[in-house]
């Protein structure tokens, strides 16, 4: 009877390991996103945000599609997976909700009314 609640319990704990998912790392968000929000009054917006992290906090900038700098992020804040970006644009502060989807792609909203979906840019080295 020990044997074979024994091996009941190894493959219930194959079957649970093999639906858990990779935890993002706490490095996840830095670096350089892509992202489209969709359906604003303006059509859609593509906006590149560049993220990094400076003493521990994540801090960075939101670019237009040529590159040159729009606005600073004034605060971006960690939950769990989720970040929240707050910054300023045309006039309006806005906030940008992101959740990773993979490795390279998020989804998320600004400012719960407009989907957003993004994807990492990567670098050549």
């Amino acid at each position: 009877m020990k044997k074979l609640s024994l091996i009941f319990t190894i493959v219930a704990g194959l079957f649970l390991s093999l639906n858990v998912k990779a935890q993002t790392t706490p490095d996840y968000y830095p670096g350089k996103w892509n992202v489209l929000v969709m359906g604003t009054p303006n059509g859609d917006a593509k906006m590149t945000f560049v993220i990094e992290r400076k003493e521990g906090k994540l801090t960075g900038a939101v670019q237009d599609s040529t590159g040159k700098e729009m606005t600073k992020i004034t605060s971006i804040d960690e939950k769990d997976k989720t970040i929240t970006a707050a910054f300023t644009i045309q006039s309006y502060d806005v906030t940008l909700t992101l959740d990773p989807i993979d490795d390279d792609h998020v989804k998320g909203s600004l400012m719960g009314m407009f989907d957003a979906k993004g994807v990492r840019v990567k670098e050549n080295k």
